[in-house]
């Protein structure tokens, strides 16, 4: 009985493991490792993976520059939100009610082909003393590359998502630990950097992650700017060399590495966060 008792003992930890992972978790794992197996094993899924890593570091720039000025620009608008001022919020609230109802695409065509002359014509007219007396030169619409008016249109779009974020996580800060830094004399941004953005931090990680992994996969939409990410350099190679079954199997092996990895470190952190308020 000892001896079997010692042989069945170093497999328990494994059955314990097995039994505690998700099935739809191992079920991407051998997925993605099939795909994995095609592109170490075929030398075509090799080719794909080679013409199509350029395009994975674009949207990885795209998704990481977008989120960034997607979060200022939501903290702004949030606190916009909670102003005393009845015009900056009823602005803010504008914002988020508009720019949450308007699809992702939409915005970026509306951008792309509305906006970007727009603002164009814009900075023009601001500078137009500077630019007659040859200080600096005029701009031109295609002087605004396809990539940033992909990249703000995607920040404009996640800021109202990400705006809501920032309002419910401040709003979980305890009202009498505002009260108390007023009564000890701290100013309204001191009171903010110091009592309230750290705790409602607590609360906003985990939801601002799930919007960082939501984002790398509308950024696949950028594409139909022509904008060179993942999406659209599958489109061109499928298109030239007719392999659309291999090449769309990359694309959904690299966005699904991105995606998962986020997903898994985002569970992670919760996990984590959840540890320490019960110590």
């Amino acid at each position: 009985m000892t001896k079997e008792r010692s042989h069945n003992e170093p497999t328990m930890p494994f059955k314990n493991t097995l039994q505690r992972t998700p099935w739809w978790l191992l079920a991407i794992v051998i997925i993605a490792l099939v795909l994995l197996w095609n592109m170490v094993a075929d030398q075509s899924y090799q080719r794909i993976a080679s013409a199509l890593s350029e395009g994975l570091l674009t949207t990885i720039g795209v998704t990481f520059t977008a989120f960034i000025l997607a979060s200022l620009l939501g903290l702004l608008i949030a606190l916009a939100g909670f102003s005393r001022h009845r015009l900056l919020r009823e602005c803010a609230r504008f914002y988020v009610e508009v720019f949450r109802g308007v699809p992702v695409l939409v915005l970026l065509f509306y951008i792309a082909f509305v906006g970007a002359p727009e603002m164009v014509k814009l900075y023009n007219w601001a500078l137009q003393i500077p630019i007659e007396a040859g200080w600096i030169e005029k701009a031109r619409t295609r002087d605004f590359t396809l990539l940033w008016r992909a990249i703000i249109a995607l920040a404009i779009s996640y800021s109202a998502f990400i705006a809501e974020v920032f309002r419910a996580g401040i709003q979980e800060v305890s009202k009498g630990q505002v009260e108390a830094a007023k009564a000890l004399g701290l100013s309204n941004w001191q009171r903010f950097r110091l009592i309230i953005l750290p705790q409602a931090m607590r609360k906003i990680l985990p939801p601002l992650g799930n919007d960082l992994v939501a984002m790398i996969k509308d950024s696949a939409l950028v594409s139909v700017l022509g904008v060179q990410d993942i999406t659209q350099l599958g489109k061109v190679y499928s298109s030239s060399t007719f392999q659309f079954f291999e090449t769309y199997n990359v694309v959904a092996f690299m966005y699904l590495v991105l995606t998962l990895s986020l997903s898994l470190l985002i569970r992670t952190f919760e996990a984590h966060l959840r540890r320490n308020d019960h110590h």
